[in-house]
């Protein structure tokens, strides 16, 4: 397990000139929350792909804004098996279920270089005192993520193991899109391990479904992760509907 990154307290993204701001998808600052936020934030760390942003079961005094980059949450049994539960993108707030449970209750590694945007949980509560707005908004973060579990559930309750696999690819691919993350071609930096240990299947199995997707020209398969071809049909594959969440919030 590679060891978490250095924290600087220098900025080379301050919140006034926040790369995100700039995404249709997220909700714009007032003046008085921007000035907030601003002197919430401690600093910025920087993670290598790999590291461990959050290890389960130790406490952090931090919470994390994803600025760039992508990672992965995840639970570890005691015999090194492993269930990947989501997925971090830009815009997503982690390490705020330490505020309640005291220790971390999971893990978030960096699947490619990332940078986060670092929180003093301990002035939390600040936020929900001086600025209610801002606060619905980490609810909002809170409930879209257990929506976002709602649907993993279905996947390893009832999807197959094709819908499985179409809906993940299709789901993470609309994810990255709304938040700018491909540059062109659409490519998810994700392994078949990966794909394995998010949907409950053996890696022949995973290996196995990948090539009837390959075979219908809805992925392919490279280097660098799985480049997707046709989010569309691997949508209609899963039978999941992607919805316009409109502006979306982060802190």
């Amino acid at each position: 397990m590679k060891e978490q990154g250095k924290l600087r307290s220098e900025r080379k993204y301050p919140c006034e000139k926040c790369p995100l701001a700039s995404r249709d998808v997220f909700r714009k600052f007032k003046p008085k929350e921007l000035d907030f936020v601003s002197r919430f934030k401690r600093g910025e760390l920087f993670v290598d792909k790999g590291a461990t942003v959050l290890a389960e079961g130790t406490r952090n005094p931090h919470l994390y804004t994803v600025l760039i980059g992508w990672g992965f949450r995840y639970k570890l049994m005691s015999d090194g098996r492993r269930q990947i539960v989501n997925y971090v993108l830009p815009g997503d707030l982690i390490g705020l279920q330490g505020t309640l449970m005291d220790e971390i209750q999971h893990s978030v590694e960096a699947l490619s270089p990332m940078t986060l945007c670092v929180f003093e949980r301990g002035e939390l509560m600040s936020l929900y005192r001086e600025h209610p707005e801002l606060a619905y908004d980490v609810t909002w973060l809170a409930s879209r993520e257990e929506c976002m579990l709602d649907e993993n559930l279905l996947s390893v309750g009832r999807r197959s193991a094709l819908e499985r696999l179409a809906y993940l690819i299709a789901f993470l691919t609309s994810r990255a899109r709304a938040v700018g993350m491909f540059n062109g071609t659409a490519t998810l930096p994700i392994t078949q391990q990966h794909f394995a240990d998010t949907l409950g299947l053996s890696l022949v199995h995973t290996n196995k479904t990948i090539r009837k997707l390959i075979d219908r020209k809805l992925v392919r398969w490279r280097d660098g992760g799985c480049e997707v071809l046709d989010a569309d049909q691997l949508a209609e594959l899963s039978g999941w509907d992607p919805s316009n969440e409109g502006s979306r919030p982060f802190i």
